[in-house]
């Protein structure tokens, strides 16, 4: 006999920062309609109270017993609700740096924000999604509203192509995950992730049932590494993050990779954590692939957008590294991993946009010569973030580098985790290229920041994060290790 869908009115209250988060767009879009060009501001400010008090009610369900509610399609646990809670402090940041690039560039649009809205809410059905159609269906919610962002700037040179690009790519991508999920629930006869699980620990399971999920298995990996930008699945990575407008790119990098780390969590370790043995083998291949090409391409890049596209993908083989260890500890480091790279990340395209001007894009190596004579402040800025991205002892990238090299070892991969020590050594020279430009070059031509103050302050206060808590990252990685 078929379950029926149960729906209980309580259950709406676990998942009230989705509905406030779904009305808020509404509100602001109606509000947009009827907005003439001398408020458009309101927009941003909505948007950004919008995303503060989503964050407030997703931090009120810290500590909630984990539940599971929508006949078992919508999970509210505790790496949920953080999740959440980083997604909308990390957002509202983009936010502060986009409106300055947005109004630089004749692009301050309601709908630009009213897309990055709708992105946030499926980055967050992804988050608490416990079925694999629930999954499925944040993530094409936030797809859409990704190629929609990337193409808004349609006058600017790459920027259609990219997102055409993304598109194809992308759609080629959800297809096969699924086709992964559709011989999933084939064999199991469920989309849910607990029914999953236990289908998966049987251990009376036959030849023929393991070779059917382990055949799904390669197609959700093939999904999954795309949206995370894992070589070979990386071709789209470099020309939309160059193609793009730089606040999208921004976008894109960071917020979300917390989205594609919580649908790998809820479908590989959640559900078809049985077959561990199975997926981490395809997971070591794909991070030392991204980690070997991603540092050396990124070596020939004169295109500052271009180069942080190939050392995205670096990052993206360290984040997957966590998860071939198999060991909590490891899937604690690989969070803290994401949350370290979006938090460094936020300020490197935050400076790269306090460089724009009306007309220019500060998008080259080369605009960044001579920075340190101009502006002191913001070369120290960058020096920060170019030295924590390279692992350079206190700031805290490299401690998100130690602790998954840690787990790595300690799970007695030790070649891997020599090659990744490699190829992160190689790494530093592109980051120092550009130290050594704002340092000991002089400028091609005059450098001048007409940033609101806002921007100024949320900028440094981002730059100082990146050293404070490489200097106390205890809390953090406790906090990480604490969702599993």
């Amino acid at each position: 006999m078929m379950n029926t869908f149960q729906f209980d009115t309580a259950s709406l209250l676990l998942a009230l920062p989705e509905i406030f988060l779904l009305s808020a767009i509404v509100v602001v879009l109606l509000l947009d309609l009827f907005l003439t060009k001398r408020f458009k501001q309101v927009t941003y400010y909505l948007t950004q109270a919008s995303l503060l008090i989503t964050g407030v009610l997703s931090y009120n369900l810290i500590g909630h017993p984990e539940t599971v509610i929508f006949s078992n399609s919508f999970v509210l646990d505790d790496m949920a609700s953080v999740f959440k809670v980083f997604m909308m402090g990390f957002s509202m940041v983009a936010m502060v740096y986009s409106r300055h690039y947005l109004t630089q560039h004749s692009l301050f649009r309601g709908e630009y924000f009213i897309l990055v809205l709708l992105s946030i809410l499926g980055m967050m059905v992804m988050v608490s999604g416990y079925s694999l159609l629930t999954l499925y269906l944040g993530l094409e919610i936030l797809s859409l509203s990704l190629y929609t962002l990337i193409a808004i700037a349609r006058k600017r040179s790459g920027a259609i192509e990219a997102a055409l690009k993304y598109f194809v790519l992308g759609a080629i991508a959800s297809g096969l995950l699924l086709y992964g999920m559709s011989m999933i629930y084939g064999i199991s006869g469920s989309l849910n992730i607990s029914d999953i699980s236990a289908f998966a620990s049987d251990a009376n399971l036959g030849a023929r049932e393991t070779l059917i999920i382990n055949f799904g298995l390669v197609f959700l990996v093939i999904g999954i590494a795309f949206k995370l930008g894992a070589v070979p699945f990386h071709m789209w990575v470099p020309d939309v993050y160059q193609g793009s407008p730089t606040s999208v790119t921004m976008f894109i990098s960071t917020v979300p990779k917390i989205a594609a780390v919580a649908m790998l969590v809820r479908i590989l370790v959640d559900g078809l954590g049985a077959m561990h043995a199975y997926w981490a083998d395809l997971f070591m291949v794909l991070a030392v692939l991204s980690i070997a090409l991603g540092s050396v391409v990124a070596l020939m890049q004169t295109n500052i957008k271009r180069m942080l596209a190939y050392s995205t993908i670096s990052h993206v083989g360290f984040i997957m590294l966590g998860f071939v260890t198999g060991v909590v500890s490891g899937y604690g480091a690989a969070v803290f991993y994401v949350f370290v790279y979006i938090l460094i990340s936020l300020a490197a395209f935050g400076i790269i946009i306090l460089l724009n001007k009306e007309g220019f894009e500060a998008d080259q190596i080369s605009d960044f010569k001579g920075l340190s004579k101009h502006s002191p402040w913001f070369a120290l800025m960058m020096l920060a973030v170019m030295l924590s991205m390279a692992g350079v002892p206190p700031f805290i990238g490299f401690y998100s580098k130690f602790f998954i090299l840690q787990q790595v070892i300690s799970a007695g991969f030790i070649t891997l985790a020599v090659v990744a020590v490699v190829f992160a050594v190689i790494s530093a020279y592109y980051y120092l290229q550009i130290i050594k430009s704002m340092y000991f070059e002089d400028a091609d031509k005059d450098i001048t920041i007409s940033a609101p103050m806002d921007i100024q302050l949320v900028l440094s206060i981002n730059a100082i994060l990146i050293l404070v808590v490489g200097i106390f990252p205890d809390f953090w990685m406790k906090l990480a290790l604490s969702l599993f």
